[in-house]
């Protein structure tokens, strides 16, 4: 098996009910569990198999486990949490695996729950992913109805409810701190760190918040072994991710390949290369929030380290493709424009700085465009990276629009020149 996180996937069929999810392994973990498998012998598991989170950060998961306080004198109520707020510009890998198989991250969940002892988990959905959220909940009903959720667990003693909460919106609830405010039904903003979730997270208590393909990687690494999950891989990093294509491609999509797997093989193999007539011009690697990469960076491999070196981040694997037609500018601006209307506006920087930006983009877009607005731009660059904001959201606006700038220079100053977009005609 080479394929665990899709296996059971055929979106026309639609998911497998539990009787047919466990003739195909399902919940064998829950039962390795059940053998007398500890909470600390699960979490070296996890450890041991090199699992990267898959929201974006690429945070060994076993590690960020281990700092969940046990012992007597650690808090009794722990919780697991599920971030499911897909909300990143061009990735979509997370929805395909609820729709297609969510009894896979339910199992994950019980494995994530039961290795911190938390009794309770929650399932943070995007609100719009209306066909996700009818598959989870029959999926969690039938988890419950087969013992898998509740109390005693196949006589484990071990307890754990999910809970089902869908999203009133905003992008920076796929922040881990702002997702746990708003699951207290404050305000979603960033909390400052330290404390971190796992000492201090939901309602004050331990928390581990993990990613949708993160956790259905677990199933498959108790249920085979750790030797079995290294031997998916083609490169460094250990098992198969998801990895997207979206833009003007033949054959756009999402696929489950193994890390390590050229940039090349997923653009020219999967995706099925550009459409008659276009040329690739570059792409971000991992959704919305990665810096661009160029045509000579295909023979990289889709791995964490390989794709950093090259000053970007693999992040989310959701490639977003830009063709010679489509106007770096205006896909740049674009962005900018996502990232100012989802500002929570908690801190300067980013509430002050990323609207300026849009309101360049817009300036240029209107052919208004002038060199000092392109060393304005430059100088949010800096002012908008990382250690200068309470969270992520404005570093990650600066990647593409940093590396937009570097890379397409030419093509922000024939804005300026002609007064007008080139690509428009």
């Amino acid at each position: 098996m080479t394929k665990p996180l899709t296996k059971n996937i055929d979106m026309a069929r639609g998911p497998l009910n539990i009787s047919d999810y466990q003739a195909v392994d399902g919940y064998q973990s829950v039962q390795v569990i059940a053998k007398g498998l500890s909470p600390q012998d699960t979490l070296e598991l996890v450890k041991a198999s090199g699992l990267k989170g898959r929201g974006g950060a690429g945070f060994p998961t076993g590690l960020k486990w281990s700092f969940v306080p046990q012992g007597d004198n650690s808090p009794k109520q722990k919780y697991f949490v599920v971030n499911a707020d897909e909300m990143e510009p061009g990735t979509f890998k997370d929805r395909l695996l609820m729709e297609g198989d969510p009894h896979l991250l339910i199992e994950g969940v019980i494995i994530g729950s039961y290795a911190i002892q938390a009794s309770k988990a929650y399932i943070f959905l995007r609100g719009e992913y209306t066909v996700s959220e009818r598959a989870l909940e029959k999926a969690i009903d039938e988890a419950y109805e087969k013992g898998y959720l509740g109390s005693n667990i196949l006589g484990t003693g071990f307890n754990l409810d999910v809970i089902l909460h869908t999203s009133a919106g905003r992008y920076i609830c796929g922040e881990e701190t702002a997702l746990l405010n708003a699951l207290e039904g404050k305000r979603a903003i960033p909390r400052a760190k330290p404390p971190f979730p796992q000492v201090s997270g939901l309602w004050g208590k331990p928390t581990i918040v993990n990613n949708v393909e993160t956790i259905c990687n677990l199933p498959g690494i108790l249920t085979y072994g750790v030797d079995w999950y290294h031997g998916l891989t083609k490169g460094k990093d250990h098992g198969t991710k998801l990895f997207g294509v979206s833009g003007k491609v033949n054959t756009p999509g999402c696929w489950e390949l193994p890390l390590g797997t050229p940039i090349r093989e997923l653009f020219e193999n999967h995706a099925g290369g550009m459409r008659d007539g276009l040329e690739l011009k570059g792409f971000l690697p991992g959704g919305g929030s990665t810096d661009f990469m160029l045509p000579k960076h295909l023979d990289l491999n889709l791995d964490y380290d390989e794709i950093t070196k090259a000053g970007s981040r693999l992040a989310t694997g959701t490639m977003i493709i830009l063709d010679s037609g489509t106007c770096p500018v205006g896909m740049v601006g674009n962005l900018m424009k996502f990232f100012s209307q989802e500002s929570c506006g908690f801190c300067t920087p980013c509430r002050d700085g990323l609207p300026w930006v849009d309101e360049i983009f817009n300036e240029f877009e209107n052919g208004c465009g002038s060199e000092k607005d392109l060393e304005i731009l430059h100088e949010h660059v800096d002012y908008l990276g990382p250690g200068r904001t309470f969270c992520a959201l404005a570093p990650g606006a600066t990647a593409p629009l940093g590396s937009g700038l570097k890379y397409f220079a030419e093509d922000f100053h024939r804005h300026i020149k002609d007064k007008r977009c080139p690509y428009k005609h």
